[in-house]
């Protein structure tokens, strides 16, 4: 995966639309037993895909309204890359649906609430955003490097790397 920074592109009439898409996605969705959050992605051909916060319905801790669109838009799609699509949310992306709009390859992301509003209202993903700059050894949850018994740790990299028909990503 390349890296190349760039500034978005200036706010729209359209991107306007859009977030208030997300936005409007997400209030319906309070009524709908899920989490007050929304998305839309817009794929570079101009096609849009919705999606709603579903962790409590679906008792699905992954189900964050940008985690379902992205899923909405690769699936329909038929890729898992979405490079030049835009991701519109109705609040600031947390760590892992950022982390996903970047592996999905998305080119910007536009929100309307910030995490500071999401936190007010009882969504604070503080303790996600700060895990990676605590040290270590006094972080929440451990995450410890092991050696598994009778099989190298690179085995199914040596599998991937000898495999021809690895699509790549």
């Amino acid at each position: 995966m390349t890296t190349t920074l760039s500034t978005p592109a200036p706010l729209t009439a359209g991107d306007r639309l859009h977030l208030a898409r997300a936005v409007q996605l997400a209030a319906q969705n309070v009524l709908e037993n899920g989490g007050p959050f929304g998305a839309v992605v817009v794929s570079a051909d101009g096609q849009i895909f919705d999606g709603v916060n579903r962790v409590t319905a679906n008792n699905d801790p992954t189900a964050h309204a940008e985690v379902t669109a992205i899923r909405a838009a690769c699936r329909a799609l038929g890729t898992f890359d979405l490079s030049g699509a835009v991701l519109y949310s109705s609040c600031e992306p947390c760590p892992m649906c950022l982390a996903s709009a970047l592996w999905a390859r998305v080119s910007t992301v536009r929100f309307a609430a910030d995490r500071h509003d999401a936190a007010a209202a009882g969504f604070d993903d503080a303790v996600f955003y700060d895990f990676f700059d605590t040290p270590v050894e006094r972080r929440s949850m451990p995450v410890v490097h092991s050696e598994p018994e009778g099989i190298s740790r690179t085995a199914p990299f040596e599998q991937w790397s000898a495999f021809a028909q690895r699509v790549e990503y």
